[in-house]
């Protein structure tokens, strides 16, 4: 059969420093997504799924890393491509996680950039079958606080009502946050409407003096930022 829409290219396929092992040498494990960070512990995909499509799958079907975690050994070992082996692998990696948590519990992760943003949420939305909105809340230190999903379905402004955007940042006192969205389709390119809704979204979040530090569109294996882009966040003139 004649490769078309269906072929998905394995590691091997990809330009070496593409691939995720040399992404982690080369640039450092906090830039890799969660998604490229799971694909180095299983290792290997099946010959139908490269070992990156396999990670995001788990990640959108369990809702994340905590999902995979609550998830017991027996259900891992039933999703295909896994097996004990692989079901064990994900496991042990997630529980050292829990672990250094445990001793550090005073530390929180810090978002510097958008590529921070997309690190912590490209692999778990990047292959959701709706559009979710998110807030990532954060201190005034931009350590996060919370992630909690505000609206499910079309982001349009229409529907989604900004007030409860900012109903968690107001009930954590936080002072500041990110807006995340994901496009089903897979590309990230901001609609009109989008640019539209952050607009009225950092607006409202002046007049309750909770800054809107960006929006992140994200899309399967890419993200956009609009404030890099100059979208919906207006640039202040210097008198």
């Amino acid at each position: 059969m004649a490769k078309g829409l269906d072929y998905r290219p394995l590691i091997r396929d990809l330009p070496t420093r593409e691939r995720p092992r040399e992404r982690l040498r080369d640039y450092g494990a906090p830039f890799l997504s969660t998604t490229e960070l799971m694909a180095i512990i299983l290792r290997t995909g099946t010959p139908s799924e490269s070992v990156l499509n396999m990670s995001a799958r788990l990640l959108a079907h369990y809702g994340g890393l905590a999902g995979i975690a609550r998830a017991s050994f027996a259900e891992l070992c039933q999703e295909h491509g896994l097996g004990e082996a692989k079901a064990a692998q994900l496991k042990a990696a997630l529980e050292l996680g829990r672990r250094l948590l445990s001793t550090q519990p005073e530390e929180r992760l810090m978002i510097r950039s958008p590529q921070d943003v997309a690190n912590l949420l490209l692999g778990e939305m990047g292959f959701l079958e709706q559009e979710q909105l998110r807030v990532v809340l954060l201190n005034t230190k931009n350590e996060v606080l919370a992630i909690p999903e505000v609206y499910r379905g079309s982001v349009s402004s229409a529907q989604l009502r900004v007030a409860e955007l900012f109903r968690e940042a107001v009930h954590h006192n936080c002072l500041a946050l990110v807006v995340v969205h994901n496009h089903p389709s897979g590309d990230p390119t901001p609609s009109p409407e989008d640019v539209q809704i952050t607009e009225q979204i950092v607006e409202a979040g002046k007049l309750l003096d909770i800054e809107v530090l960006d929006h992140i569109i994200i899309g399967q294996q890419r993200y956009i930022s609009l404030k890099e882009k100059g979208l919906g966040f207006k640039r202040t003139t210097e008198k």
